[in-house]
């Protein structure tokens, strides 16, 4: 099943992400937890706890499966008012 994450900013770093899920307890650990578990960026290994992270990646710890979303309101509105 995969569980949707969602950000307020553009991009968030995979250690942030694994943080805000609660995969890791702090920042610090994100480097070890890379090193000894596989995660897995839109189907790529990934070891960097700095990987910017986007609206529509997918990320696997183990059996879970991230989507992560964008919260920002209003992105598209500038380009469906009428004049």
């Amino acid at each position: 099943m995969e569980r949707e994450v969602q950000i307020r900013d553009e991009t968030i770093r995979l250690g942030q992400l694994l943080k805000l899920v609660g995969i890791i307890d702090s920042g610090s650990e994100a480097k070890a937890f890379l090193a000894l578990q596989p995660v897995w960026v839109n189907d790529e290994r990934e070891a960097r706890r700095g990987r910017q992270l986007h609206a529509g990646d997918t990320i696997r710890v183990g059996e879970q499966r991230l989507l992560v979303t964008d919260t920002r309101e209003n992105r598209s509105a500038s380009s469906t008012m009428p004049d």
